[in-house]
């Protein structure tokens, strides 16, 4: 079972230019990082020790140039491998 700590999306909608960051607590902190929408999107995980390490992957992830603006979404589940 995951904990979602956190959520963001870039606000676009479409399968080219939306992109979402989960941060969750399993037995390790997982960041999921989504491009694309949730039938073709492509999909990367890390997994760190501590939340500070997955915090600093966020951030990096937000920073990134990716068009539209970020907000924290409320909580929901990651997506799931294809």
């Amino acid at each position: 079972m995951e904990d979602v700590a956190g959520r963001w999306w870039n606000g676009i909608w479409g399968r080219l230019g939306r992109r979402d960051v989960w941060l969750t607590l399993e037995v390790r902190w997982k960041v999921t990082a989504r491009a694309g929408d949730s039938e073709t999107g492509r999909v990367l995980r890390w997994e760190f020790g501590t939340e500070d390490e997955a915090l600093a992957m966020v951030k990096r992830l937000l920073a990134a140039d990716a068009g539209g603006q970020w907000r924290k979404q409320p909580d929901s589940p990651p997506p799931q491998q294809a």
